[in-house]
């Protein structure tokens, strides 16, 4: 699961960057309004979390100005201005969360799964297809009951087409889901993780659509 962390406090941005990678999700961070426009323009992004004050304009404004672009990522806002009045804008101007600063890491990243889960249509913190099975609280796979390790991309690349049963996802749509906005895409991983998922998961588990992508089979 991708993410764009937008904070101009070089500290706790670095912070939230491994802390969150340590929580399995994949983070781009930038640090003004500037380079948020630009990250979202080019990526796509799970969900954003957004600080209110930036050294280049308001977050605020920011998340305006998507929600009127039609931007429908989920929104987090992050933020030490946290009266109730500024929690009743941020909402209302269009955020799905608020969570004030100080925090904590471990519930930053339970909201998070939470906007995810309801952003896909879920409610339970889980997925299952037929004997297959992901806890997305715990980042762990099974197939019949036995765990799977996987890698952190082959996790991310299992994870969104899980999250779409049925559906093709395209290798670009695919490769959003394992590079960041800056990073140089490698030509052939999108089809290295599929050949090392099959091999781990079952080779029919995943289909490929020739011309399109790949899909995961509704169970």
């Amino acid at each position: 699961m991708r993410i764009l962390v937008i904070e101009d406090d070089e500290i706790l941005r670095d912070g939230l960057a491994a802390g969150l990678g340590l929580e399995g999700f994949e983070v781009d961070s930038v640090v003004n309004c500037t380079d948020a426009r630009a990250a979202v323009a080019t990526q796509d992004h799970a969900a954003i979390v957004l600080d209110i004050g930036l050294p280049d304009g308001s977050g605020l404004e920011l998340l305006t100005e998507w929600r009127r672009d039609g931007v429908k990522t989920p929104i987090l806002l992050l933020t030490a201005r946290n009266l109730i009045g500024d929690r009743i804008d941020g909402l209302d101007g269009g955020a799905d969360d608020y969570l004030g600063k100080p925090f904590d890491l471990g519930e930053l990243s339970a909201r998070l799964r939470a906007l995810l889960r309801r952003s896909s249509g879920r409610a339970e913190n889980g997925i299952s297809l037929g004997d297959l099975t992901i806890d997305e609280a715990c980042r762990t796979v099974a197939v019949a009951g036995e765990e799977v390790a996987l890698s952190r991309r082959e996790y991310a690349i299992l994870h969104a087409l899980a999250s779409h049963p049925g559906h093709v996802l395209s290798r670009g749509q695919l490769e959003d889901r394992i590079y960041g906005w800056q990073d140089e895409v490698e030509s052939n991983a999108v089809e290295v993780h599929i050949h090392k998922l099959r091999a781990k998961l079952g080779r029919e588990r995943i289909e490929t659509v020739r011309g399109e992508g790949y899909r995961i089979a509704r169970q």
